[in-house]
């Protein structure tokens, strides 16, 4: 196996509640530098106990949860259906101008089909993994797709069934099995899945597609063969990564496991962001002898705080400093730097954890009114900036706002035992209606400006239970620029910057545009970064389901 390097945040946080004397303790282990195939790995642990932290400072019972009242959405039930593989490259249809310095291959990744024989997947997150590529050259678009290739997809091909249990879907016996055996099969925790529908990452130069499993594979980018998987667990104590990795300019990897929580980076930390969206052991095991996925054994719990833990990346120390903030669910962070002894924090969050679980297939396939009330139940996620000031000591007055950046409303007040509560700014532009604010995918030019100062994000807009738009975000003067077209979903946009870039913004956006309409041709979109309008776009006769990430993989 080529050997490649990765520091690994590996968090472990199990909270055990005693009825009576209501204490918690957290085990964090934070820190495995390892060398897949190499020599050294080192290892700290920490244990710490924390007498009820997680209520210090309870959220507001009443705090305002932000949901809307659309009517007439278009149905989205071909957008989470099964296609089949495009495994020889087609051209596209150019219309308009695709910069004929743009060279690669833009990869996608998401699922593909979502049923084998009579068994039907029960959540978005349980489709086998289709990766798809647009390959860019000299203004020409050629677009090919295929499965990956995973003992997960195999075995079900080969079984005509679901034989592996995925996030929202329980497999269930084999049928050839007597009633013993069928019956103790529900009281055997299911294999992990190597269904990598997520994401792409780059290891030493290497592509792989990754899912929040301890599995990934390595894929060639030019032909989409599947050519190795990876079980992380050989090579570090970990039982899952997540599929979103950081990256220093030097190429080092950073990457977090054991976790019910997400992870930022800035120059010279990493943040934990442990969020009170907890796996039920019990729930687990009681769903399984039901039949139920993994997903019913996530709670929510909106009393409890989120807590912000922070380690140096260079020396693994963690900071002494709790800083803890109201009750919220975050999927992906925008960007995260240092100035003048303060982190901010920058990520799409909402107020209410229960919107995971409205991504079933069954919600996603409704039309009419009952659509309508889907959306309209699933809580919005927004743009927000926290400050966490680093240079904290027991000599810190207490009540007052240690937030010293003058640009940012943010708060940071010490409480009692050291506490630091947070308050968020809203990075939006105040002109726009809540529903316009709502913003997820959220990308940077990440190779030049990951970990520091910065000025735009992208991201997608929700108006629908998916992506609807494109946006732009210029956060110091709080103007947003918008791409939008009736009837069609954009993916994830990804900045690929120009070659002789000076400033942020100076480079094109690519997102695959797919639509639920039959006489409707699935494209890839060019945007210019700066102004952000069209310059071209690559019509492909195919029907693509909605993914979740990708990346640009430059010739």
């Amino acid at each position: 196996m080529h050997s490649f390097s990765l520091m690994f945040q590996i968090t472990c946080s199990q909270i055990i509640e005693a009825n009576v004397s209501k204490m918690f303790f957290r085990i964090i282990i934070l820190l495995i530098r390892s060398s897949i195939g190499g020599v050294t790995t080192l290892f700290l642990s920490v244990l710490q106990y924390i007498a009820g932290l997680n209520n210090l400072f309870s959220a507001t019972k009443n705090q305002r949860v932000y949901f809307s009242n659309r009517k007439g959405l278009e149905c989205l039930a071909p957008l989470v259906t099964t296609v089949e593989e495009t495994p020889q490259p087609i051209p596209a249809k150019v219309k308009g101008v695709i910069p004929k310095w743009i060279k690669g291959n833009f990869l996608r990744n998401g699922p593909g089909k979502f049923e084998f024989g009579t068994d039907k997947y029960n959540h978005w997150f349980d489709g086998m993994a289709l990766m798809h590529q647009f390959n860019i050259e000299n203004g020409a678009v050629c677009y090919k797709s295929k499965f990956l290739q995973s003992d997960s997809y195999k075995i079900n091909c080969e079984k005509n069934r679901i034989v592996v249990s995925e996030f929202g879907t329980l497999a269930m016996p084999d049928p050839c099995k007597n009633f013993f055996e069928r019956f103790k099969s529900k009281f055997e925790m299911p294999r992990q899945t190597d269904n990598a529908l997520v994401s792409y990452v780059l290891y030493e130069g290497d592509c792989y597609v990754s899912t929040e499993t301890i599995f990934m594979h390595k894929i060639d980018p030019q032909t989409l063969e599947t050519k190795e998987k990876v079980d992380w667990s050989k090579f570090i104590a970990v039982n899952g990564a997540t599929a979103h990795p950081h990256y220093d300019p030097d190429g080092t990897a950073y990457n977090m496991g054991n976790s019910y929580g997400k992870n930022a980076m800035s120059e010279n930390y990493v943040i934990f962001i442990e969020q009170p969206l907890k796996l039920n052991l019990l729930k687990i095991y009681i769903n399984k002898i039901r039949g139920k996925g993994l997903d019913e054994g996530l709670t929510w719990e909106p009393k409890s705080n989120t807590i912000f833990h922070i380690v140096n990346k260079h020396t693994g120390q963690i900071h002494p400093v709790k800083y803890c903030t109201k009750a919220f669910l975050t999927f992906h962070q925008i960007n995260a730097f240092e100035e003048n002894g303060h982190i901010i924090l920058d990520m799409c969050c909402c107020d209410d954890g229960s919107a995971i679980h409205m991504f079933n297939i069954h919600n996603l396939r409704k039309d009419g009114n009952d659509l309508d009330e889907v959306y309209d139940s699933v809580p919005k996620l927004f743009p927000r900036r926290f400050v966490l000031p680093l240079h904290i000591s027991s000599e810190s007055p207490n009540d007052k706002n240690l937030n010293t950046l003058s640009y940012s409303p943010a708060t940071a007040i010490r409480k009692e035992h050291g506490i630091l509560w947070c308050t968020y700014e809203s990075l939006h532009d105040p002109e726009l209606d809540e529903e316009e604010r709502c913003c997820e995918f959220p990308q940077i030019n990440y190779s030049r400006y990951n970990g520091k100062k910065y000025n735009f994000f992208y991201g997608c807009g929700f108006g629908h239970l998916i992506g609807d738009s494109l946006l732009k975000m210029d956060i110091e003067a709080r103007k947003m620029k918008v791409w939008k077209e009736e009837g069609f979903f954009p993916s994830e946009p990804v900045f690929v910057p120009s070659p002789k870039a000076v400033e942020e913004d100076d480079g094109i956006i690519l997102s695959a545009v797919v639509t639920p309409r039959q006489n409707q041709n699935t494209f890839l979109l060019v945007l210019d970064a700066k102004t952000f309008t069209e310059l071209g776009r690559a019509e492909v006769p195919r029907q693509i389901p909605y993914g979740f990430h990708g990346m640009f993989s430059p010739s």
